[in-house]
């Protein structure tokens, strides 16, 4: 069973560009860029991130460094889901596990 992900979304000065900070680092020291779900190739926690948020939509590329996620948006979109999905990336349960409900 995956740890929780603590993600705090913070505002830049750029429109359309958000920022992500988390409680653990996925990249350790390396500047990792995804321009799209073609470029998020492997297994990697940088790689398999990008890949949910590139495909999730609205999502022009993602730049991971250490505990810090910076998504470019598509002129027009949201960040309205993409908190969720980095949040759910690593929690997943063995058969028979039940998930807690969150009431």
């Amino acid at each position: 069973m995956g740890q929780p992900v603590t993600v705090i979304e913070k505002p830049t000065g750029t429109p359309g560009v958000v920022r992500f900070e988390i409680n653990r680092t996925l990249s350790g020291m390396g500047h990792d860029l995804y321009r799209s779900v073609a470029d998020a190739v492997g297994d990697s926690p940088t790689a398999r991130l990008a890949r949910t948020l590139l495909e999730h939509g609205g999502v022009e590329s993602v730049h991971l460094y250490a505990n810090i996620i910076t998504v470019h948006l598509a002129q027009g979109a949201t960040s309205a889901g993409l908190k969720e999905l980095i949040e759910g990336l690593y929690i997943f349960y063995r058969e028979g596990v039940e998930v807690p409900s969150v009431t």
